[in-house]
């Protein structure tokens, strides 16, 4: 299934329009080019929402998933395209754009959906807990981590 995610797949600037200076900046948050999946995220949640910043965090080192895992991400998207809308319609937003990933390499995936005034008000991303091997109960891991090999 992952080829077909990476036909998708098309180069982002990631200079993307940043009223604030991010939060919690770190260099390595560009797209990495040996992350497919975490580089197609970033291009669909781009094309469809039109973020005026955006974040895309692979959290999968912190979960029980083989070392270079594209399993388990954090996004933080603002966008105009989310004004007079409710949480949950912002997060089925988020989840239409990125169905694919989510029917087949990806596991989990943590959501902040702001609005450019939230955000302005709180420029910050939360934080993930740590694992509590929730995977264990969830046998399609193994399915879902041997796609994204694939």
């Amino acid at each position: 299934m992952l080829p077909s995610v990476l036909r998708c797949v098309r180069p982002v600037s990631t200079s993307l329009s940043l009223s604030r200076p991010l939060a919690h900046f770190r260099p390595h948050m560009d797209p990495d080019p040996s992350r497919p999946v975490e580089r197609s995220i970033r291009t669909k949640l781009t094309d469809q929402l039109t973020p005026d910043h955006l974040e895309v965090h692979n959290e999968s080192h912190m979960h029980a998933v083989p070392p270079g895992s594209e399993s388990h991400f954090r996004v933080l998207v603002v966008s105009s395209q989310f004004e007079g809308l409710p949480l949950i319609k912002r997060h089925r937003m988020v989840n239409e754009a990125l169905k694919e990933e989510l029917s087949s390499c990806v596991h989990a995936l943590a959501i902040q959906a702001k609005t450019p005034e939230q955000w302005g008000s709180n420029p910050s991303l939360a934080k993930s807990p740590p694992c509590l091997g929730g995977s264990r109960g969830d046998h399609t891991v193994e399915e879902k981590l041997k796609a994204g090999r694939e």
